[in-house]
């Protein structure tokens, strides 16, 4: 099952919303190496700082951002919000169909 995770990461001009991606067993919830190995692959070596509020901060003091905090996860369940701009973004990247003759 997919999971999106959305998160904001504190950058020093101002917040930056963004999502990852996870698949994950239906029913289950995002562990921390899980979540840590998402950010990591998108180029943030994290830890996780408050388990409650699901902060996670910079390993590298030098880091161009302070912190990253998840602000929901979407795992495809009843009740889910469609994100709409994400379907219209995959749907113009999408081949079109050709036209019937």
């Amino acid at each position: 099952m997919e999971c999106i995770i959305h998160f904001d990461v504190q950058h020093p001009e101002g917040p930056k919303s963004l999502r990852g991606l996870l698949f994950l067993e239906p029913g289950k919830v995002p562990t921390e190496s899980e979540l840590i190995g998402m950010f990591k692959d998108m180029k943030f070596d994290v830890r996780l700082e408050d388990s409650e509020k699901l902060i996670f901060k910079p390993v590298n003091p030098g880091a161009n951002y302070s912190e990253i905090r998840i602000t929901s996860f979407d795992g495809g369940k009843p009740g889910s919000t469609e994100d709409r701009e994400l379907k219209s973004i995959v749907g113009n990247l999408l081949p079109q169909k050709p036209a019937g003759l």
